[in-house]
């Protein structure tokens, strides 16, 4: 049984959704990022944290990664050519999907007002259409970014589309307006988001 630390629309519902796709129980404490609950787990007050066997995880790739291997799914075997494939997908997404769209979101509410800086949105957006483009020419015909596997890459780029368009960028890509679909169809997604 894991205990999973974290308010679900947050960075929490990529370690949830992996949860829920590997079918493996878990208890959820509803903590909003720095709140007592929250620091008590992680340093920085961030969720998710995923408590195992006594020890505490932290950053939600981190954990999902970690999920994957220890349950062998969700990912390929380390040391394999699709292993480095799928890692590759993930280090993208984090690089130029998931910082681009948290940088949009500490200019607008997490930086002390003084510090944001509103007008860098704009090439922020231009910055995200650019690499949906990028990321659409590396995928293959198969539903998912490695064919026919959904992964743990799948899970993060779900997460960070869906903030895009909670953020207002949207996405400009049709093929990734469809993939978005084929995850939110997935019955792990909607029990994940359920709460």
């Amino acid at each position: 049984m894991y205990t999973l630390i974290g308010v679900t629309p947050t960075r929490t519902l990529r370690v949830k959704w992996a949860l829920e796709e590997l079918g493996l129980p878990y208890t959820q404490l509803p903590a909003t990022p720095h709140s007592d609950e929250a620091n008590e787990h992680h340093p920085s007050g961030k969720v998710p944290a995923l408590i195992v066997d006594g020890a505490t995880l932290t950053d939600s790739v981190a954990i999902i990664t970690y999920l994957a291997d220890k349950h062998n799914g969700l990912t390929f075997k380390a040391g394999t050519l699709g292993r480095a494939r799928q890692d590759g997908f993930t280090h993208m997404i984090l690089d130029e999907f998931d910082s681009v769209i948290w940088t949009a979101a500490r200019h607008s509410f997490v930086l002390p007002e003084d510090k944001r800086v509103p007008d860098v949105k704009p090439s922020l957006k231009w910055e995200l259409a650019r690499s949906e483009a990028i990321l659409v020419g590396q995928m293959g015909d198969g539903p998912f970014l490695m064919g026919q596997e959904f992964t743990i890459a799948d899970i993060l780029l779900g997460h960070c589309l869906d903030w895009a368009i909670a953020a207002k960028f949207g996405i400009t890509q049709p093929r990734l307006k469809e993939y978005l679909s084929t995850l939110h169809a997935r019955p792990a997604y909607k029990t994940a988001r359920a709460d």
